[in-house]
């Protein structure tokens, strides 16, 4: 990690109703403290009704990540039990072993289609990527799920990928019985909630888009088969973003958010109206018994209107007591998700931003480690605790010079942002208030830290100019 405690500012700190629904105490006796930790934590999930585990969400799309024995660190410190990762990469394993953290290893949608169609490719994939960690040894990756793609069947992609998920779950399971790990590891592939729909604006009328019906027919069949369960995005955020017909009371738990009904169900939030979208879907495609797994939900903290620390707080600790809570049975399986994935553990300035610039800033924890706000994973009644003795680059930043020719700054801006993370200035973001140059040095600035502070990178024609001074001010962390 090479950015400085305050030069890595902007990094750090910016980082029909249905139908669109689609983050102490000092103990003397190290094995005290050891029993006391687990005794907190079963106490914890046992107080989440139904649901069994609580996990997060492990991305690695950062200019500047923080390094894997640094992230698994984090995790062992805030209790956190579970953790999925978007791909199998080896050094993000290799800190998992031996660390007790249950791992959901993922496959990344690019594959599904050499995957489908080469059975050798499968048997590969296991080898290279699971078998030389999923062993009996003491320091062994307790890999519980091979998760194809990520958010599956969103409309966006069209039918780039879900075409092929049947068969490279298919071929997947059969290299998982070649090397004897069939019994230890089941596949999944998580959905988007743009899968299902409801003509009637019904979570008891839901079911799947008619473009992707038979597939997921097809894919709930094998699933069944094998007795594994159903990955599913949730996002109430996204859902009250996108839909004026969703109130922040009703996304948020908020007791005077207004019930919306469904026969003798009465709905006062977005959770449970779209896990009972997701459970009828299921019910009603003739699969009741698969178990619901959501594989991601969250609320950001910048990038948008209303995406802010308090609010991602107040929604989780929403979410939280809600699942202690009798009135989250679901009327339609009269049980809870068995898991839920928090999404996300960090921030990923390098995140797609085309629904969003939100979607960089989805993190608990700020990129290097640094929680944004409180609530529990599994830590008990204790603060969430940061990453330790992170390395950063010297306290410098680039603004524009104001005694240059600033005619052209607006365009030297937007070609920084092109490449660098400033949706902390997007509408509604955290900065968004800066005025003429204030944001334009912004960008200069991002540019800037994320090429590791380079002189040349905060040349842009001559505009540019290097200070030790914070340009910081109020919530507008740079």
């Amino acid at each position: 990690m090479k950015e400085s405690n305050s030069g890595a500012q902007p990094q750090r700190r910016r980082h029909s109703f249905l139908a669109e629904m689609a983050a102490s105490y000092d103990l003397k006796s190290t094995r005290i403290s050891q029993l006391l930790s687990i005794y907190i934590c079963l106490v914890y999930l046992s107080t989440l009704r139904g649901v069994k585990g609580i996990g997060v969400n492990w991305g690695t799309a950062a200019s500047h990540p923080l390094p894997p024995h640094k992230v698994v660190e984090l995790l062992k410190a805030n209790n956190v039990a579970k953790v999925k990762v978007f791909d199998a990469d080896p050094q993000v394993l290799q800190s998992l072993s031996g660390s007790n953290i249950r791992v959901t290893v993922g496959i990344p949608s690019s594959m599904l289609r050499s995957l489908n169609s080469s059975l050798k490719a499968a048997e590969s994939w296991v080898h290279d990527n699971l078998t030389r960690f999923v062993s009996d040894r003491a320091s062994r990756v307790l890999i519980e799920y091979v998760a194809l793609g990520d958010e599956l069947f969103l409309q966006s992609s069209g039918e780039q990928f879900y075409p092929f998920v049947v068969g490279a779950a298919v071929n997947i399971q059969r290299a998982l019985s070649k090397a004897n790990l069939a019994e230890r590891v089941k596949v999944v592939a998580p959905c988007s909630f743009s899968a299902f729909v409801s003509e009637s604006g019904l979570p008891s009328k839901a079911g799947f888009r008619l473009d992707i019906n038979r597939t997921m027919i097809e894919l709930l069949t094998y699933l069944n088969k094998h007795q594994s369960p159903f990955f599913v995005t949730l996002s109430p955020f996204q859902s009250y973003h996108e839909n004026k017909n969703v109130s922040l009371d009703f996304a948020l738990f908020r007791e005077k958010a207004h019930a919306r009904n469904d026969g003798h169900k009465s709905y006062k939030n977005s959770f449970d109206l779209g896990y009972d979208m997701v459970a009828s879907a299921l019910s009603n495609a003739g699969f009741p018994q698969i178990s619901i797994i959501i594989s991601q939900i969250g609320w950001p903290t910048d990038g948008a209107l209303d995406a802010t620390s308090s609010r991602a707080q107040e929604f989780m600790k929403g979410l939280t007591d809600h699942l202690r809570s009798e009135s989250a049975k679901s009327s339609k399986r009269q049980d809870l998700p068995t898991e839920i994935y928090i999404f996300s553990l960090l921030d990923e300035d390098k995140r797609n931003t085309q629904t969003g610039g939100f979607e960089r800033h989805w993190g608990v924890f700020t990129f290097d480690g640094q929680a944004k706000y409180q609530m529990d994973l599994g830590q008990g009644l204790r603060k969430l605790a940061n990453a330790q003795d992170v390395e950063y680059l010297s306290t410098k930043w680039c603004v524009v010079n104001n005694n240059k020719d600033l005619s052209n700054a607006t365009a030297r801006a937007m070609e920084a942002c092109s490449t660098a993370d400033c949706t902390a200035i997007s509408p509604g973001g955290s900065c968004y208030n800066l005025s003429w140059p204030g944001n334009i040095s912004y960008a200069f600035n991002a540019y800037y830290q994320q090429h590791d502070q380079n002189v040349k990178s905060c040349d842009f024609a001559g505009l540019g100019l290097i200070t030790t001074v914070d340009p910081s001010e109020a919530t507008c962390r740079w």
